[in-house]
């Protein structure tokens, strides 16, 4: 390689060759020479995918170098093997980062072979019994107050499901639920956002964690993932914690904005059920 890239640049001085054809030249000369580089010992496949990376920065090297004492096969040998090292590193991060997200997803992608078997209860005849007074009437008020504390996990289809069991139109139940979350707009991205960033944080933490793992021969780095790797699950306990203190259900207050009464009303209402429900369920277990 020597005095080649020397020739080529002055020869694009002199305009006996534009900028295109100097570019192509330099890269034909590095494509067809990877014995001559310090990066004789890359496999040729991973060799092309750098210099396939490495070709928009051709350009701005050309642009950067200045005639001052180091000359342009020199500056632009120095500018490729920095290049190189910083396309490893990508590689190796790209990599980390993707066996990462993939060993956290694994679990959830277990395919069962055969269906798991659930024990057959009675719990369609308690929510019958819930959802009645002791003369067997449907009290609509009671389960409806509950069905909207806990809109949080009732989707419209089971909305649609539920509402003629409990004695009002889907419509009615799905604009109630519309106007909960209405109220709680504000908190529910609150939670999303915050589930989101442990998302985030999770994964950096499998990375670091992986990143350590090819790090024990360098205890300098070893030592610095070591600090951001016990940050990072501090940081994760910290957001994790947080989350389990925010409410996900609707204020009583809120409740009773929706349905139309008051406040104490709700109150009782969701207690008597919370109580008929242990009865129910005592009694349920004892049969």
């Amino acid at each position: 390689m020597k005095q080649i890239l020397n020739k080529l640049y002055f020869n694009y001085l002199l305009g006996d060759i534009d900028r295109s054809e100097f570019e192509g030249n330099i890269y034909d000369y590095y494509l067809n020479n990877q014995e001559k580089t310090l990066l004789g010992h890359w496999k040729k496949d991973e060799y092309e995918d750098f210099l396939s990376w490495f070709y928009p920065r051709l350009k701005r090297s050309i642009d950067s170098y200045r005639e001052k004492g180091a000359s342009f096969e020199a500056y632009f040998k120095k500018y490729f093997l920095i290049s190189s090292r910083e396309y490893r590193v990508r590689k190796v991060t790209n990599a980390v980062t993707e066996y990462s997200a993939w060993s956290a997803r694994v679990p959830d992608m277990y395919v069962r072979e055969e269906a798991p078997s659930y024990t057959v209860n009675k719990t369609e005849d308690l929510i019958a019994e819930l959802i009645s007074d002791k003369k067997g009437r449907k009290n609509t008020r009671r389960i409806l107050a509950l069905i909207l504390k806990c809109y949080y996990y009732v989707s419209d289809n089971f909305a649609e499901k539920i509402a003629k069991k409990i004695g009002v139109s889907s419509d009615e139940l799905i604009e109630k639920l519309t106007k909960i979350r209405k109220i709680r707009q504000k908190k529910d991205d609150e939670i999303y956002y915050l589930k989101e960033r442990i998302y985030c944080q999770y994964y950096r933490c499998i990375i670091y964690e992986k990143k350590l793992s090819l790090a024990k021969e360098n205890p300098t780095a070893y030592n610095k993932l070591k600090i951001k790797r016990d940050k990072a699950r501090q940081r994760l306990e910290k957001m994790r914690s947080r989350l389990s203190t925010i409410r996900t259900e609707a204020t009583n207050k809120q409740i009773a904005e929706v349905i139309g009464i008051t406040k104490g009303t709700v109150d009782a209402s969701l207690s008597r059920l919370k109580t008929r429900w242990r009865e129910l369920a005592k009694k349920a277990n004892l049969n």
